[in-house]
């Protein structure tokens, strides 16, 4: 079986921590120039935003070069540029470094910010934040966490150990517990084990369980709870399905707090109201360095704020307004 041959590296630097956007032209089509190859391509960036790019200059070939607007399409070429970035709320919580080596980056997440950029989330994130933060403009997120979840991320420093550390979560070799707040049902028996059939329909919001064979397990725990009538709870996922930790408490009769999905979609909430997180936590983090060697045992400094601050967040809806 043949490799493809790895692409060159970009000849522009990044942006406010975010990469260039890196296009291959295919090798077949019947396209003059590579701007009608970009323009069909890019049909979503608007009107007039390629042809604006390419007069500008702003579009290079692999030896930094810019690309003519009239240059002629080369099949399998490569061109770079920046993408005009969204405006977005600054998410007012800092990123804290749990642990760092040479090799990998552990960091404690807040709630509200996305690990990778997507969609209208692009510099406000964890990724661009620790690649500005501490100079790594190598750093890359072997794993994702949900925006609205909040804890321990695991980042890469050298490209070329990327995917060792994948393979450790694709391979379900990191051990992973998270925390949750959620109501205390006493007729629910604990501890168990969900097991269940869970798909994620594109262009859909929320996960839903289905009849088959089951692809997403949990272990669920009781950790405490009050006489108040809400609990704190461990989960403890064997698979890393969308959204599982939440659709499997759902399940169980048990919500977690701050939920806009499930158990039913909620208005959307405005850009830059940071009251009401979504109480789940990604608390441990245990594996076996692939590189190193080492053993990693790392653990989240957060506590949900429902947890903390319930009597404000049940009474007058303001709920915690810290990363909890």
């Amino acid at each position: 079986m043949r490799r493809r041959t790895p692409p060159p590296p970009s000849p522009l630097p990044q942006r406010d921590g975010v990469d260039p956007v890196r296009v291959r032209l295919p090798g077949t089509g019947d396209w003059a120039t590579v701007r009608e190859h970009l323009v069909q391509r890019l049909s979503g960036a608007g009107v007039g935003v390629v042809e604006a790019l390419l007069d500008a200059g702003l579009v290079v070939g692999a030896d930094g070069t810019p690309v003519a607007p009239d240059a002629p399409y080369r099949p399998g070429a490569y061109v770079w540029f920046h993408r005009e970035l969204p405006a977005e709320v600054p998410v007012p919580f800092p990123v804290p470094v749990v642990y760092r080596d040479e090799h990998i980056v552990v960091a404690d997440k807040p709630h509200f910010l996305a690990t990778t950029p997507r969609g209208s989330h692009v510099a406000e994130t964890a990724l661009a934040r620790l690649r500005r933060e501490l100079g790594i403009p190598t750093l890359t997120a072997a794993h994702r966490l949900d925006r609205l979840t909040a804890g321990l991320v695991l980042f890469t420093v050298r490209p070329e150990e990327r995917g060792a550390y994948q393979t450790l979560f694709r391979d379900r070799r990191v051990r992973k517990v998270y925390e949750a707040v959620a109501p205390y049902d006493p007729a629910l028996a604990l501890p168990v084990t969900v097991r269940s059939r869970i798909v994620k329909e594109r262009g859909s919001l929320t996960a839903r369980e289905v009849p088959g064979e089951p692809n997403a397990v949990t272990r669920v725990e009781l950790a405490e709870h009050r006489a108040d009538g809400l609990a704190r709870y461990r989960l403890t996922p064997e698979t890393g399905q969308t959204h599982q930790l939440r659709v499997h408490m759902t399940a169980l009769g048990v919500p977690l707090l701050g939920d806009p999905l499930y158990p039913v979609v909620a208005d959307p909430v405005p850009p830059g109201d940071f009251r009401r997180p979504l109480q789940l936590l990604a608390r441990e983090l245990e594996f076996t360095d692939p590189v190193t060697g080492r053993t990693h045992r790392l653990r989240s400094a957060r506590t949900p704020g429902a947890w903390t601050a319930y009597a404000r967040w049940a009474g007058d809806g303001t709920g915690p307004t810290g990363p909890g």
